[in-house]
């Protein structure tokens, strides 16, 4: 009751408000009306009377005109065999997916969730690429949180990450150079001319994956860590982060790697619950416009230990195995029923 009084003050002054100006400004009455009305008279009014404030929304459930399912640049689609519209997520999957939004770009989560994903990463020749444009980023117990030793930097992470997926009948490649050597500002030109000559020299690749480590301080300067624990032990948690090229970089198919991340992402959760931060989509393009695996993953923070990066990378390979053969199960139910067999 109480609410619903308030509710009748605020509806009330507004009117009061619109029919004096209507009496006094009859020539403006029209856009003082709007102006009254409008969402800012209507955040101002709340905050006047409760304290509270609205703050807009950037992630919305209206589609961006999304294209029909073709097959995207980087040929997800092996060459020759038909189109498969499904996808091995339904919108009600969206749920698992959290998404900060810094691009000012419109996002429509369900959409790309369940866009098709064309995936054989158990084909001949390499189909991951892992490499580090920050590759000398560490975590606690080293000076300033950077260390050029492979055996504790982001190299190690990668090492960890790429054995666990040939385990599993993934081809990897692993490019260890140190990009943010000698020069930290040009490690994305260096890490982007690496990106580019893999894939010209292996075009089954279908997922690079740039690993890093994220660095977040306390109010006292302290560095943070994202934790999880599991039956497996304390995991650093994992982070996405995702280019849109609205700082003005070309990348004009940046939803079709964001399609990529929220499936990903949704893998993960239900893989394991609260192994992920929210997804960031940012105003950058990461060379997430070379190809549309391309992701980058925060595997942590400064404030991180290895051993809880190196246990995220186990819950990574567990969901990237599980998205792909996901993948390829649709293809090879498809194929078994409605031919008979797969032409293996």
């Amino acid at each position: 009751m109480e609410i619903r009084q308030k509710h009748l003050q605020i509806c009330g002054a507004v009117i009061g408000c619109a029919l004096l100006l209507r009496l006094v400004l009859p020539g403006q009455a029209g856009s003082a009306l709007r102006l009254l009305t409008g969402p800012e008279a209507t955040s101002a009014m709340l905050y006047l009377h409760t304290g509270r404030v609205i703050r807009p929304v950037t992630v919305t459930d209206t589609a961006p005109s999304l294209p029909e399912p073709t097959v995207p640049a980087g040929s997800f689609l092996p060459e020759g065999e038909e189109l498969d519209t499904r996808a091995a997520f339904s919108r009600e999957d969206a749920d698992l997916v959290e998404l900060i939004n810094f691009s000012g770009q419109t996002v429509d989560i369900p959409a790309l969730l369940t866009q098709p994903l064309y995936w054989d990463l158990t084909g001949e020749g390499p189909t991951v690429l892992i490499l580090h444009t920050h590759a000398t980023e560490s975590y606690v117990n080293f000076q300033d949180y950077r260390s050029l030793d492979p055996d504790y930097n982001m190299v190690s992470v990668g090492n960890r990450l790429a054995e666990l997926l040939e385990s599993r009948g993934i081809g990897v490649i692993h490019h260890t150079a140190y990009h943010d050597q000698p020069s930290y500002n040009a490690a994305y030109e260096q890490s982007r001319m690496t990106i580019k000559d893999q894939l010209a020299k292996h075009p089954t690749i279908r997922l690079v994956l740039d690993l890093h480590r994220d660095a977040v301080t306390d109010q006292d300067g302290r560095q943070l860590a994202y934790t999880l624990q599991t039956p497996k032990g304390t995991a650093a948690r994992m982070m996405l982060v995702m280019g849109s090229g609205s700082g003005g970089l070309r990348h004009p198919n940046w939803q079709e790697n964001l399609s990529v991340a929220v499936k990903l992402q949704a893998q993960l959760e239900k893989n394991t619950p609260g192994i992920c931060r929210p997804v960031a989509l940012r105003a950058s393009r990461y060379n997430q416009d070379l190809d549309p695996g391309v992701l980058l993953i925060e595997m942590g923070a400064a404030g991180n230990t290895r051993q809880q990066a190196l246990l995220a990378a186990e819950f990574l390979a567990d969901a990237i195995f599980d998205l792909a053969n996901g993948a390829a199960g649709m293809q090879n139910a498809e194929c078994k029923i409605d031919s008979g067999g797969c032409g293996l």
